[in-house]
C-alpha cells in the first residue's frame, strides 16, 4: 500500500482531479445515452412498435460502452496512483497516510481547494476530522513513504 505525507497528496490533487472529472464526465455521459435509449425502447414498447434507425442507435451503444471504459480507465489510472476512490458520484477521495503508528485516511472530496481532513480507516467520511499539526510536522520531516502490500 502506497502511504502518502500530506505534501505529496496535495501535491497529487491536480492529477488526480484532472482523472476523477474525467471518470465522473464519463460516467455522466454513459448515463445519459442509456437514459436516451431506455426512453427509445419505452417509446417502441407503448407504440406497438416503431421503425428506427438500427445503425443510429448501435452506435449510440458503442459510444456509451466507450464512455463507460474511459470511466473505468480513469478510476484504475487514480488507483494505481495509490490513492482510493471512495464514491465516485460525489468525488469523493482516500489518501493512505502514517499518522504516528496508525495508517489513516486523508480525504479530499470533489470541489475542496485542497486536502484539509483525515479520518481513520474505520470512521469512514462521517469520521472526517481537521488536518492537524502532526500531518504537517510529518510532511516537513519525512520524506517519501511506502510500505510493501
Amino acid at each position: 500500500m502506497k502511504l502518502f505525507t500530506l505534501d505529496e497528496a496535495q501535491s497529487l490533487l491536480p492529477v488526480v482531479e484532472s482523472l476523477l472529472n474525467r471518470a465522473i464526465d464519463s460516467k455522466q455521459a454513459a448515463e445519459d445515452i442509456e437514459t436516451e435509449l431506455n426512453m427509445l425502447s419505452r417509446r417502441i414498447y407503448l407504440s406497438g412498435g416503431m421503425h428506427i434507425d438500427i445503425t443510429k442507435v448501435a452506435a449510440r451503444r458503442s459510444e456509451m460502452e466507450q464512455f463507460v471504459q474511459r470511466a473505468r480507465e480513469s478510476v484504475a489510472e487514480i488507483d494505481e496512483i495509490g490513492v482510493q476512490v471512495k464514491d465516485l458520484d460525489s468525488g469523493l477521495l482516500d489518501f493512505p497516510c502514517r499518522m504516528e503508528d496508525d495508517v489513516v485516511l486523508l480525504c479530499w472530496k470533489r470541489g475542496e481547494t485542497a486536502i484539509e481532513h483525515w479520518h481513520t480507516l474505520e470512521a469512514g467520511f462521517q469520521g472526517r476530522k481537521p488536518i492537524d499539526d502532526r500531518f504537517r510536522r510529518r510532511s516537513a520531516s519525512n520524506g517519501p513513504n511506502t510500505r510493501p502490500n
